[in-house]
């Protein structure tokens, strides 16, 4: 509607210049006397302005009448192409010409000039690779989905530009949300050209997202392959979809299976905190405690964790507080100054009732590091210990606001997810999920988490504080 109206405003201003200049020559005194065999033409200002341009018309004419002439020459002399020759070429420079303008309106941004001036190139170019192409990509800026789409296909259907045109298809369907089309569309662009990486990332994502577990490592595989990915990078991955695969498995009640492919997770990637949780738990079902510890100690070494730790319980769970703190040591010992650490020798020492020595265990961790976690193990200190209660209360109450401390947090969007899961649900990036303190904390909304693992039926020692009303709640650490 805009360039409708500019459009319009232009040649009203073109008239009225014209009109406005016609006067003014009218107006004018003099002229021009052209005198010729004989005879003498006076001219106005307006007659003589209006015979130059009608002069310059009539050259042009000639010009292009004496271009022909040549050609219809060139051509009775033998030359068949001739005139055929000089047409084309005037095509060709229109079209080449309209091509130009096209790609500098869409490296400009401005899609509609840039689809006008495409389709006039189509018109005098026979080159569709090239001139549909961008006429797709023209329609795409400019916000004509259903154009560019069609367009697409057209370039699909040519062995040519098949590539092109599936990959551009593929676009249009992940920004419609159609994913199931575009995981078809991914996969037969894979075909053509397996060494693409935006195709190959692209790919990979959405096999994940259906579950693809198994097609996601071939994909994964061809990344290796094509030199995409280090390889340290691809054994992390391939140690990702195994996991993912395991988790399914066990969704289907197929221990075994599971059991295995847990395990090959964890083979390929010690550090992963889930595969080793899940192979521990494999080896404890399979009755091989031996081989669960020293998954969940190699796993611990590399990044301390409260599912560790609470897969460590499960080795011996109808085990006395005071059996596991000894069986723990084993534990323990490994990165003792880390904060995980001095957190879960505290909870131990709780369930033992051992209070004193758990207040050494944490250190200066709720001075320098209060998290919600480690201020409601003092407040279960406190009132082991005997202190009042409005001792015990200031702990809670400061648990309440304290940030939460270490969570999984997207390396690629910064979103907080409340467990471990191969694709962030905010950005769906693969593998992007770190056991880290987020940037900027979250607080608990209703209560905090203290860990008992410590204990055999789940509940809290006696000891420990009695949950508040509306102040904090105990919760295991598996909720991490």
């Amino acid at each position: 509607m805009l360039r409708s109206l500019i459009k319009l405003l232009a040649f009203v201003a073109v008239v009225a210049g014209l009109t406005l200049g016609g006067a003014y020559l009218m107006e004018q005194g003099g002229g021009a006397v052209v005198a010729m065999a004989g005879y003498e033409i006076s001219l106005s200002p307006l007659q003589l302005a209006i015979g130059l341009i009608l002069l310059v018309a009539l050259l042009w004419v000639v010009l292009q009448v004496l271009g022909v002439l040549g050609a219809a020459l060139r051509f009775l002399n033998g030359d068949n192409n001739a005139l055929s020759n000089h047409f084309s070429r005037r095509r060709e420079r229109k079209g080449l010409e309209a091509l130009t303008d096209a790609a500098v309106a869409l490296a400009s941004g401005d899609g509609k000039a840039a689809l006008s001036r495409a389709v006039v190139a189509n018109r005098y170019l026979d080159k569709p690779e090239l001139t549909q192409l961008l006429i797709a990509q023209a329609a795409e800026v400019s916000g004509d989905a259903a154009r560019a789409e069609e367009t697409y296909k057209v370039l699909a259907r040519h062995q040519r530009t098949r590539f092109a045109g599936i990959r551009g298809l593929l676009r249009q369907k992940l920004a419609q949300g159609d994913d199931v089309t575009a995981l078809r569309l991914a996969e037969k662009a894979f075909e053509l050209d397996p060494r693409h990486r935006e195709t190959q990332d692209v790919l990979l994502r959405l096999q994940a997202e259906s579950h693809d577990w198994a097609g996601a490592r071939r994909t994964l595989g061809a990344q290796r392959k094509s030199g995409a990915l280090p390889r340290d990078v691809h054994k992390r991955r391939d140690a990702v979809l195994a996991l993912s695969q395991a988790a399914d498995v066990i969704d289907e009640s197929k221990d075994i299976e599971a059991r295995e492919a847990a395990i090959e997770a964890n083979r390929l990637s010690p550090d992963l905190i889930p595969a080793a949780v899940m192979a521990a738990r494999g080896y404890i079902a399979a009755g091989n405690a031996r081989y669960a510890a020293r998954v969940l100690r190699k796993a611990w070494d590399a990044q301390p964790h409260p599912d560790l730790a609470a897969a460590f319980a499960e080795i011996a769970p109808e085990e006395t507080p005071q059996e596991r703190l000894k069986r723990f040591q084993a534990l323990t010992a490994i990165r003792t100054e880390h904060p995980e650490t001095r957190m879960l020798v505290a909870e131990l020492l709780i369930a033992a009732e051992d209070f004193a020595a758990a207040r050494r265990a944490l250190g200066d961790l709720p001075e320098t590091q209060p998290t919600g976690r480690n201020l409601t193990l003092m407040a279960a200190i406190a009132r082991g210990m005997g202190e009042d209660e409005a001792t015990v209360r200031g702990w809670l109450t400061r648990a309440l606001t304290a940030p939460r401390g270490p969570q999984w947090v997207c390396d690629n969007c910064g979103r907080i997810h409340p467990q471990w899961a191969p694709i962030c649900a905010s950005c769906h990036a693969f593998d992007t999920l770190s056991w880290k303190t987020p940037p900027t904390e979250a607080t608990l909304p209703s209560g905090v988490e203290l860990l008992p693992l410590l204990v055999r039926d789940g509940t809290p020692p006696a000891a420990a504080p009695e949950p508040e009303p509306d102040a904090a709640r105990a919760a295991p650490v598996t909720s991490s």
